[in-house]
């Protein structure tokens, strides 16, 4: 009948929404606004099921001169989406002739995430990190059902577990880069110490009102790194 076929149909979407979100939840997002700035972290590690398929995935979209989105969840949806609302911005701005603020993009990349979920939805989480006109940074947590939160700091994953708690503990507002560094440093070793997924390096941008600045990559440790020569980690392979 047509109610079990609409039973059958939600079962299976409800199936697909633990797969993808299970696979997106052993990644992990870490935002910090600080007082004139906002800093933004990701793993590197692309993942499929329990098998780790390459480790230097990028999931940070600059979106703008002065706004970072980090990304995770399914790898199509991930690279769709980002790409979609960094289009759209950069759309806005030649039509209209100015950029949104982070606050109008947030709304923005809510919003089709909300027009989404009822019909193709897109399986991502995200952070939204920007500096506006007037030098005032902020910071947007965003989930896969659409719900949005302008936080002072934020995490994404299962290591957002142990993250959070760092933060609560060691967190203060106007922090410096310095001071926003070492707490994102803590919060890096106690997912490596005690998240049972062994994450890779992570990926890290500052945003502030002179743009964006990469920062160099916090490694992981005793994990596969880009600079780590092809023998240490594969010596059957470097004798071959």
């Amino acid at each position: 009948s047509g109610i079990n076929a609409e039973y059958v149909e939600f079962q299976t979407f409800q199936h697909y929404f633990k797969q993808i979100n299970l696979s997106s939840e052993m990644e992990c997002l870490i935002g910090i606004k600080g007082k004139d700035f906002v800093l933004v972290a990701s793993d590197n590690m692309a993942a499929h099921s329990i098998i780790a398929i390459k480790h230097d995935a990028q999931k940070q979209f600059e979106l703008s001169d002065k706004m970072v989105m980090a990304v995770s969840g399914d790898a199509g949806d991930m690279t769709n989406y980002a790409e979609y609302i960094q289009k759209n911005l950069k759309l806005y701005e030649m039509v209209q002739g100015y950029k949104l603020s982070p606050n109008a993009a947030a709304n923005f990349s809510r919003k089709v995430l909300a027009k989404a979920l009822r019909s193709n939805p897109y399986m991502v989480n995200l952070l939204l990190a920007g500096v506006d006109e007037n030098g005032e940074p902020s910071l947007y947590f965003m989930d896969y059902l659409a719900s949005m939160a302008k936080e002072n700091y934020a995490a994404h994953g299962y290591g957002s577990f142990f993250i959070l708690s760092t933060m609560d503990r060691y967190y203060k507002e106007n922090m410096t880069k310095e001071e926003a560094l070492e707490l994102l440093q803590k919060c890096i070793k106690e997912v490596q110490s005690r998240f049972i997924v062994n994450l890779n390096a992570f990926s890290v941008k500052i945003i502030d009102a002179n743009g964006i600045t990469q920062h160099p990559e916090i490694p992981g440790r005793g994990t596969v790194h880009k600079d780590v020569p092809v023998e240490a980690i594969h010596p059957l392979v470097a004798r071959a």
